[in-house]
């Protein structure tokens, strides 16, 4: 489809798209989590002011059932109005009824709606503290592992999204560590990169074991771990659609090192992190993994509402699953790029309108 780009595997990318047009059976799950490292000032433009931030991930997942939040009283947005995320991965998802559920990894406040529970803790802050214990690690890949078990086998494409403040700093730490020369996105337009690269060495200097297991521990999230078990099996039973942008990217990494099925993966994104001159993310996929990932630009470019076209102004650029849950409804449903932005206008619209 014209509003496609495809990035490493093409001849894998190919073979997705026409399977799971023919199928039309997605599933999303909404993986919500935190690492403390979203609390160092400017790492993140989580949440509007840094008292929130704790509440994001779980305001997201409120936001997609309900369409509006019950753990706060306004979706996640800037004072001038710049979305979250989660604006596009709900009219992606509705328009094409695509059903989803909400999975509790380590996040720190829980959202007021039937979750899948891990009871995982919350990721510490790395620049100064490990992330986790190992055994902490050991059991988010198995508890991990047995719900993509389980959830890939109701679905023909389990299409895997997360909510966690700060990732892409906590997977740039693991991306490093695990020896990947890497440059991410970040949620803002002029990326904090020395902040970022100042606590990833510090973390680094941590590191005593080339075990992936010890790695994560050290500079890792709870996230990263859990989503790849959830990868590692369900990609035995289903495809996987890994839906975001950096944080994918160490998922992905640390997969490879516990085991997946590569020609059941695909990683699906936006346009405005395969085309940020700041990060290497293209590059990553192919160095990681054989696997395809695939670029939607949602058009917001042409919006008509200056909240969403800061999204291809550098801000948020992914988050929530919104590119792999944009691919994943055009598939289905056959939408093209302005049909989708008349229906993201009209949620903004009546978001806006709601919140003042």
């Amino acid at each position: 489809m014209e509003n496609f780009k495809l990035f490493g595997n093409s001849k894998s990318a190919e073979k997705f798209i026409d399977d799971t047009k023919s199928s039309n059976r997605f599933l999303f799950s909404f993986v919500t989590s935190y690492t403390e490292t979203c609390e160092i000032p400017g790492i993140t433009l989580a949440g509007t002011n840094s008292d929130l931030i704790k509440f994001t991930p779980a305001a997201d997942a409120e936001y997609l059932h309900y369409g509006y939040c019950k753990t706060i009283e306004k979706i996640p947005m800037t004072p001038d109005g710049k979305p979250t995320p989660a604006l596009l991965t709900k009219v992606a998802l509705e328009s094409s009824s695509i059903p989803h559920l909400t999975i509790n990894a380590g996040s720190k406040v829980v959202p007021q709606l039937p979750v899948i529970e891990t009871q995982l803790p919350t990721g510490k802050n790395i620049s100064v503290n490990d992330a986790l214990t190992d055994s902490q690690v050991s059991r988010a890949v198995d508890f991990g592992r047995i719900v993509g078990r389980s959830l890939s086998s109701l679905t023909d494409c389990l299409i895997i999204g997360e909510s966690i403040p700060g990732g892409t700093t906590t997977a740039l730490a693991v991306l490093r560590a695990l020896g990947f020369d890497a440059n991410v996105s970040s949620s803002m337009p002029n990326n904090p990169t020395a902040l970022k690269n100042q606590i990833v060495n510090n973390a680094l200097e941590r590191i005593t074991s080339e075990h992936p297991y010890h790695i994560i521990s050290k500079v890792g999230d709870p996230m990263i771990p859990f989503v790849s078990g959830m990868l590692s099996s369900a990609s035995s039973v289903s495809d996987v659609m890994l839906a975001g942008g950096t944080q994918m990217l160490a998922v992905l990494a640390f997969a490879s090192k516990i085991g997946f099925d590569e020609k059941s993966t695909v990683i699906g994104t936006t346009s405005y992190v395969t085309d940020d001159k700041n990060a290497n993310f293209t590059n990553m996929v192919k160095q990681i993994a054989d696997v395809p990932a695939i670029s939607v630009d949602p058009g917001l470019k042409n919006s008509k509402y200056s909240g969403l076209r800061s999204f291809s102004e550098g801000f948020v650029k992914e988050g929530v699953g919104a590119g792999g849950s944009i691919i994943s409804s055009m598939l289905k449903t056959g939408n093209n790029q302005l049909k989708f932005l008349e229906m993201v206008e009209k949620e903004y619209s009546r978001l806006f309108t709601a919140e003042n």
